[in-house]
């Protein structure tokens, strides 16, 4: 008997996927650099202590994109170090959106109060949309599909002429160097 994954979900422990998870109400947290950072040292301490493998990312203002496995599937399970990234970020960000000079405090305080009084998980902000849209990788068309999108983001916005998108892998896949330790899908 084969059992069908559910959509969106991270049920095959040595699989490789897509994800994508965005800011509630898709609000442009991460175009300040302090932002960038925590997420940025997150997603390294997930790779360093927790097992996750990253084969591929991209932060965009309101989103992530990512590529990723588990480096020890059988300890580690994605949909738990995603759960930890998605915990750790939100409260990190929020608490510097409180104690430092944001000129959008206020307003971006409200939203995450707003997101958070309309989810019974939550109790004062909710930084994250609940889900996370995961799509397991099965062939190299669409392994390269991915990576082309994820890498192409921030050109398609106009960011970057070429694919050197600071945070991002596409750095380290035309051989610049990266933020992040990033494991190469050969």
């Amino acid at each position: 008997m084969q059992i069908t994954p559910r959509p969106y979900s991270m049920s095959n422990p040595e699989g490789m996927y897509f994800v994508s998870f965005s800011v509630v109400f898709w609000i442009d947290v991460f175009i300040r650099r302090r932002y960038k950072d925590i997420f940025v040292e997150s997603l390294k301490f997930c790779i360093t202590h927790k097992g996750l493998r990253v084969h591929a990312w991209c932060l965009m203002s309101s989103h992530v994109h990512l590529i990723i496995s588990a480096s020890q599937p059988e300890k580690s399970n994605l949909s738990d170090i995603l759960r930890d990234l998605k915990k750790f970020t939100a409260s990190q960000i929020i608490r510097e959106i409180e104690t430092r000079d944001e000129s959008r405090k206020e307003w971006l305080l409200d939203k995450f109060k707003y997101a958070a009084s309309r989810n019974s998980r939550n109790n004062t902000y909710q930084f994250w949309q609940q889900s996370n849209h995961a799509e397991e990788l099965l062939s190299n068309k669409f392994i390269d599909q991915k990576l082309h999108y994820i890498h192409q983001n921030p050109v398609v916005e106009g960011w970057v002429e070429e694919q050197h998108y600071l945070y991002s892998s596409a750095r380290d896949y035309s051989g610049l160097p990266g933020l992040v330790p990033v494991k190469f899908i050969s």
